[in-house]
């Protein structure tokens, strides 16, 4: 008896220790992150994101968000512009557990290309140039893949070195 209690407290720990951390959690334990984190937050994107899932997310680092216009940041957190600020976060968000073996395979599977739908509605395509994943958006505008399958309960991120843009 004693054995069980302990095996599932071990377990039981291990688990919420892993199993429990979401998307968003992993954002908010990078310093590279702090854009983003506090743009899901002012797009009320942190409970979706915290939900089963699975998600991929592509997250641009905060550097990535400073090559935008100057002035981009600033006005997308304004909550006049909520909606438009959720187009460009969920268009980072691929329904889905994706991590980087399966995106290279879909690559290859597509003859060097493959098209991720976004959930945002919107269509990224992934491909490799130099053995990394670039994702072309629908404005023709590119990131590279730079950190790959930081894994999380409900899915996993990949870190992007440029905000990627719907139509």
């Amino acid at each position: 008896m004693k054995m069980k209690i302990l095996l599932t407290i071990l377990i039981g720990g291990f688990l919420s220790a892993s199993a429990q951390k979401t998307v968003v959690d992993v954002a908010v334990g990078s310093k590279a992150h702090t854009t983003l984190v506090a743009a899901v937050k002012a797009a009320d994107l942190v409970g979706t994101l915290q939900s089963a899932g699975p998600f991929t997310v592509f997250a641009p680092t905060n550097e990535a968000f400073a090559k935008l216009p100057k002035g981009t940041v600033e006005t997308l957190l304004k909550p006049e512009n909520k909606s438009t600020l959720t187009k460009i976060l969920t268009y980072h968000v691929i329904a889905g557990n994706l991590d980087a073996a399966a995106v290279v395979k879909a690559i290859n599977d597509g003859k060097g290309k493959v098209t991720l739908k976004a959930v945002s509605g919107g269509t990224l395509t992934a491909s490799l140039k130099n053995g990394k994943v670039i994702l072309t958006d629908e404005k023709g505008g590119t990131a590279t893949v730079t950190a790959t399958d930081l894994k999380a309960g409900n899915g996993v991120v990949h870190v992007i070195d440029a905000v990627v843009l719907p139509k």
